[in-house]
């Protein structure tokens, strides 16, 4: 009976010494919020000739409330594959996320059609809020290519490019 209180008495105290460990970090005026492990919106480019690599990132990952992280030499040709791209911290206006969110619904709807070319690069929108069932990949093929494109097609391309470029500039560092 001993021995079974005493390994009792053992676990209870390493599961609770677990939780009631001593921390050196300064008390805060509440919970820190969670950091999603998933970006909000992303975009990303794959250049011509990507096949070879395997470490590009996203350009620029958008996190809910605009913490933003730009990788602007994600897909840079000089950097070498075993080279880290650099990150900056910043952020992107809720104004122009949430206009960009809506904009990103509407493009889904669109045909930006397919160039019969390949390897001529890809860009990609992604949209991932929490609930996975309304996640939304908007994926330029050859962007920089329009031939044998229809002028709808043409059009919901532009949109496309215009939206990206809105928001890598819209990207502040910070």
């Amino acid at each position: 009976m001993r021995k079974m209180t005493s390994a009792l008495l053992i676990l209870v105290v390493a599961l609770a010494g677990s939780r009631g460990a001593a921390s050196a970090e300064p008390a805060s005026d509440g919970p820190t919020p969670a950091v999603p492990a998933v970006a909000l919106l992303t975009l990303t480019t794959m250049p011509s000739g990507w096949q070879g690599r395997s470490d590009l990132r996203p350009t620029l990952e958008v996190y809910p409330g605009g913490r933003a992280i730009k990788t602007p030499d994600a897909t840079a040709a000089d950097r070498v594959p075993t080279t880290p791209p650099q990150r900056l911290n910043g952020t992107v206006s809720p104004d122009v996320l949430n206009a960009a969110l809506t904009e990103i619904r509407a493009l889904a709807t669109l045909d930006l059609g397919m160039p019969s070319a390949t390897d001529q690069g890809t860009q990609i929108i992604d949209v991932m809020p929490p609930q996975p069932d309304q996640d939304i990949h908007v994926i330029m093929y050859a962007p920089e290519l329009t031939q044998g494109l229809t002028t709808e097609q043409q059009a919901a391309r532009r949109q496309f490019a215009d939206l990206y470029r809105t928001l890598l500039d819209s990207f502040v560092q910070g």
